[in-house]
């Protein structure tokens, strides 16, 4: 009376749902360079971790016995699996079925995975390779009825921002729901050369605006190098997955987790000599923040976010003593780091994404304000830089401020929430004020300089004698500015930080008062 007979056919239908969309399919599928998704599975994931759900579901034929004959899966593959140890959800598209497409699988697979992640509280990690919405229009031959779209799932998609880590990787062309499956994440990839992601595709355009494009030219890495819907652009799947394991090692399985640390062995007294002289006494003279950073942050724990849109802000992850962090900084090079519109929403995200998950924030400021100009008001510049401020300020998550040069205008106010416990240190390069001296003076003293027969000798006169008074130990004598430090200090500085941080982290564990958007 054993079941082995059946167990017998368990096995052989799985055997076919590994087959995929055929020899035929798959062939094709790595002519492109691209792995079938059970490789991408396999090498995202810790050796023999992955447990898959639902490798049965998809459409069988059966022959006069009532025997499957033939069996197509789903497009669609889902399980938990380990990375770094740690348990994760992941859901995946099978480009080689119908091209990802939805009306060649099961929609209720793909909401299942993030019903998984939201009642098991494990990380969400999609690997994108198709439309995954409505499918072929052929598919209405099937029904004999159109529908009113659902988003399938996108409860639990809104619902999983707030609560858990979301990844999603562009794997090749993503478009409708595919796309915004990409999109609606804390963190985002495309591959170069590889990965498309547009809300239709080209033949949709052209009958929709009427010109041809080629696919690379309407959503390629290049096009969402600079749009900010992708967060990271990658060279190779290899190195998707990588950004993939990285990005998660900073942040917890969930919001009522604190984020995990890692030991390291870099000293806490680490004094870098060079940070002695990494801000010029030029003020107009730019300087590369990302050697600051490396200077100060754990050697070899910097994970940058974002870096082709918005680019005058630098934002990502570090470590101090082994704690995960968050940093903002300014890149004089863009701007002089100065908010427009682009770095303003990648700020609001950013300090978003650090206190839906209790990561503690690093802003290393040299802010000289919103930056001027037509271009910038017509991208209502003032409104979004308002939303990063107010991000900002609402924060709870512990947050420090390290000012490296400038601090001007409502911009450079907004960077920490001036009216707490605001802590902070300043370089003696620091430079702050409502308007930078130098064009205050010229509209302070536009009359008087208007009516001089040597404006260029008194515009000097009125500089010189301003130059002490911009001192910033000017401003530590009535306590305006609480420590200025030796930039060497600034490492050991933090690390004495952090440690006060993540002892004061578990008041905060929980959702958020808002669930994040993407």
């Amino acid at each position: 009376m054993s079941w082995q007979p059946e167990i017998d056919e368990l096995k052989r239908l799985e055997s076919l749902a590994h087959k995929m969309g055929g020899e035929e399919n798959v062939a094709k599928h790595h002519s492109k360079g691209k792995y079938t998704v059970r490789e991408r599975v396999d090498k995202l994931l810790d050796t023999d971790t992955f447990h898959e759900t639902g490798a049965l579901a998809g459409k069988a034929s059966y022959d006069e016995d009532g025997k499957v004959k033939d069996f197509q899966p789903a497009n669609f593959i889902l399980g938990t699996g380990r990375i770094n140890g740690r348990k994760v959800v992941v859901g995946a598209d099978d480009f080689t079925v119908r091209g990802g497409a939805s009306d060649g699988g099961i929609h209720k697979k793909q909401v299942y995975s993030e019903l998984m992640a939201h009642e098991l509280q494990l990380p969400m990690v999609r690997l994108v390779d198709g439309t995954g919405g409505g499918g072929s229009v052929k598919s209405l031959n099937d029904t004999s009825a159109t529908y009113v779209p659902v988003n399938p799932a996108w409860d639990h998609v809104v619902n999983n921002m707030g609560k858990v880590p979301v990844v999603a990787a562009a794997m090749g062309s993503t478009a409708g729901l595919g796309a915004a499956r990409v999109a609606a994440s804390h963190f985002s990839i495309m591959i170069e050369d590889t990965s498309q992601l547009f809300v239709a595709g080209p033949q949709v355009v052209k009958y929709g605006r009427g010109y041809d494009v080629s696919k690379e030219e309407l959503g390629g890495a290049d096009v969402h190098r600079s749009s900010g819907a992708v967060d990271n652009i990658v060279q190779s799947e290899e190195e998707a997955f990588e950004h993939i394991r990285t990005f998660l090692s900073y942040l917890p399985n969930n919001v009522w987790e604190l984020p995990p640390y890692q030991t390291t062995t870099d000293r806490v007294d680490r004094k870098d000599e060079e940070l002695l002289s990494a801000i010029p006494r030029n003020r107009r003279k730019p300087y590369k923040i990302r050697n600051i950073l490396e200077k100060v942050f754990d050697r070899e724990s910097i994970f940058e976010i974002g870096k082709y849109y918005g680019r005058g802000t630098v934002t990502g992850f570090a470590r101090l003593n082994g704690y995960p962090v968050g940093y903002l900084a300014s890149d004089p090079f863009i701007l002089g780091g100065g908010l427009t519109a682009e770095s303003s929403e990648k700020i609001e995200r950013f300090v978003d994404l650090c206190q839906t998950f209790h990561v503690p924030i690093v802003n290393f400021v040299d802010q000289p304000g919103m930056v001027v100009g037509v271009e910038e008001e017509k991208k209502g510049t003032i409104r979004k830089g308002v939303r990063a401020i107010s991000a900002i300020y609402q924060a709870t998550v512990p947050m420090i401020e390290i000012i490296l040069r400038k601090v001007f205008g409502v911009g450079g106010a907004g960077m920490i929430n001036g009216h707490g416990l605001h802590q902070r240190y300043a370089w003696p390069s620091g430079d702050w004020g409502s308007l930078p001296i130098e064009g205050g003076v010229q509209v302070a003293y536009r009359r008087e300089l208007e009516a001089s027969e040597e404006p260029e000798q008194l515009l000097k006169s009125l500089m010189d004698n301003m130059e002490e008074i911009r001192s910033p130990f000017r401003t530590a004598e009535s306590f305006g500015i609480e420590e200025i430090i030796d930039p060497r200090d600034t490492r050991p500085l933090l690390c004495e930080w952090i440690d006060d941080a993540y002892r004061l982290l578990p008041q905060h564990l929980g959702p958020y008062s808002h669930t994040m958007r993407p």
